[in-house]
């Protein structure tokens, strides 16, 4: 009787370890998903890709970006504000993240991180600033679309400035 009682125990103990082994192996998997996810974004966002880039998201997006106005609400606009982002620079804009966190299950996600975007406006004047980001996702019909962006930059509540000069 004891020995049968250590023998449940023990099967107990390995499907205990399996389960474990498998939501890892399940989140490493949409860890990595999310990390294409960003691929694909820093990609598009670097082509100046509009369509490209709102592809990634869901319509009924919220995002809250470092411009007016507090939120966009929806895809169209948070297009807008893309496009008018994007129309400031002359040719590509490179993009660098750091510090990339990424937290996933198995149908909602987010990243966080810092952000780099550097390249010529379209005055001629070299553009170089940080920010960070947190990016909330959902899979929708088998696939991953950002339901919610925040892009925030540290405030000097000395002068009330946004702080676009620092770096990590």
């Amino acid at each position: 009787m004891k020995s049968q009682k250590y023998f449940i125990f023990l099967l107990i103990l390995l499907f205990a370890f399996a389960m474990q082994a498998r939501a890892q192996s399940h989140s490493s998997t949409y860890e990595t998903q999310i990390q294409e996810w960003i691929d694909h974004w820093t990609k598009a966002f670097h082509e100046g890709n509009v369509d490209a880039i709102m592809a990634l998201y869901s319509p009924d997006v919220i995002a809250y970006d470092i411009v007016p106005p507090l939120q966009f609400i929806g895809a169209q606009a948070y297009r807008k504000d893309y496009i008018e982002f994007l129309a400031q620079y002359n040719g590509p804009i490179d993009v660098e993240v750091r510090d990339l966190h990424i937290f996933a299950d198995r149908d909602v996600a987010f990243a966080q991180g810092l952000e780099r975007f550097s390249g010529t406006l379209k005055s001629g004047e070299k553009s170089d600033l940080w920010l960070r980001f947190t990016s909330g996702f959902r899979k929708i019909n088998g696939k991953w679309l950002n339901v919610h962006d925040h892009v925030s930059v540290p405030t000097d509540f000395e002068t009330g400035k946004s702080r676009l000069d620092l770096k990590p």
